[in-house]
């Protein structure tokens, strides 16, 4: 294996000329460059990555941990996560730690030994490992977390107005005439679907149907949704329409409708939330709420790489527009 002495050699200049040429810096004549990297082709000379990062203490990758990979919303922002992450020169090191984050200290650990230079979670919950680095650095801390928004957290994210979005969808049903409207919510210690609750109560308040509001703890599975549309079902005095906070519930709610003999939107609306790939693709057509998924991933790397710069020093949060989605899961409700 060819080594940075055999390049200067070959070259006819000094180890750290060739030093220069490899890490880009300035004061290097055209004619040296050509004779660097021509002795670096020849020899087929690779430098030592290794040894370079222990020197700059600086790792090139990124660590992003998800509670579902198999998730469609997730993978979306995976995806953005990995386009922007590459297009600087940053791998990505991916973790499935499932809702609850059981695994996320192990990755955590990794930021900590500084085997990673910075970190995005995209769960609800910060590893309790790194409670004194956020703690010491504070908005400096290379953590930023996807999706989701609590103060309490104190770092950077990147996300929506999940209240608002909620909300809207809440107005929509109620302005198609729909009084009875079940809610399966995901798992309520989670900052978005407290924040999402929020909005659906302020809206059935606002229109004076709080009473005819049915709201069931769900946790953003398929399987949930069809087993809690059951149970809405089977009440003697059924909702009209359900607002489900994931589309996956809102595919769950679906099958159970078809499941029971019934159709939607004429027997039962349905709303999700997300406009996951298949939303557009269901039988009917879901109606939902559009998250920028792409640009959720695209975002939080941005901000996670002006923080390991040391660009961006105070904490930022930032909230990304969202859009309503209307299709043929929702309609006026039987007279």
């Amino acid at each position: 294996m060819s080594t940075i002495n055999d390049v200067a050699k070959l070259a006819g200049v000094s180890t750290a000329t060739v030093s220069r040429v490899l890490n880009d810096y300035a004061h290097v004549s055209p004619a040296v460059l050509d004779k660097v990297m021509g002795a670096i082709d020849q020899l087929g000379y690779e430098p030592n990555q290794m040894a370079k990062n222990l020197r700059t203490l600086k790792t090139s990758r990124l660590i992003v941990t998800v509670p579902n990979i198999a998730n469609a919303f997730f993978a979306h922002i995976i995806r953005g996560v990995e386009e922007a992450a590459l297009a600087a020169g940053y791998t990505v090191l991916l973790g499935d730690v499932g809702f609850h984050g059981t695994s996320e200290d192990a990755y955590a650990g990794l930021l900590r030994r500084k085997e990673a230079d910075g970190m995005i979670f995209l769960g609800h919950t910060l590893p309790v490992s790194l409670n004194d680095l956020v703690a010491k650095k504070g908005a400096s801390a290379p953590i930023v977390n996807g999706c989701e928004f609590s103060d309490s957290l104190s770092v950077s994210s990147v996300h929506i107005d999940n209240a608002l979005a909620a909300r809207q969808i809440m107005d929509h049903l109620y302005a198609l005439g729909h009084h009875r409207i079940g809610v399966i919510t995901g798992d309520l210690r989670s900052p978005i679907s407290r924040d999402r609750l929020q909005g659906v109560t302020a809206s059935a308040d606002q229109h004076g149907r709080s009473n005819d509001l049915t709201i069931l703890t769900g946790d953003y599975s398929i399987e949930c949704g069809a087993t809690m549309t059951a149970q809405l079902l089977a009440q003697s005095r059924r909702p009209t329409a359900i607002f489900c906070f994931s589309d996956d519930m809102a595919f769950g709610a679906l099958h159970a409708i078809r499941a029971a003999g019934l159709s939607c939107p004429a027997d039962m609306s349905v709303a999700g939330f997300d406009d996951v790939h298949l939303s557009r693709f269901s039988a009917p057509s879901l109606t939902t709420v559009r998250q920028p998924m792409h640009e959720i991933g695209r975002k939080t790397v941005e901000l996670l790489l002006g923080i390991i710069d040391g660009g961006v020093t105070e904490r930022v949060n930032i909230t990304l527009d969202h859009e309503l989605v209307f299709r043929e899961s929702t309609a006026a409700p039987k007279a």
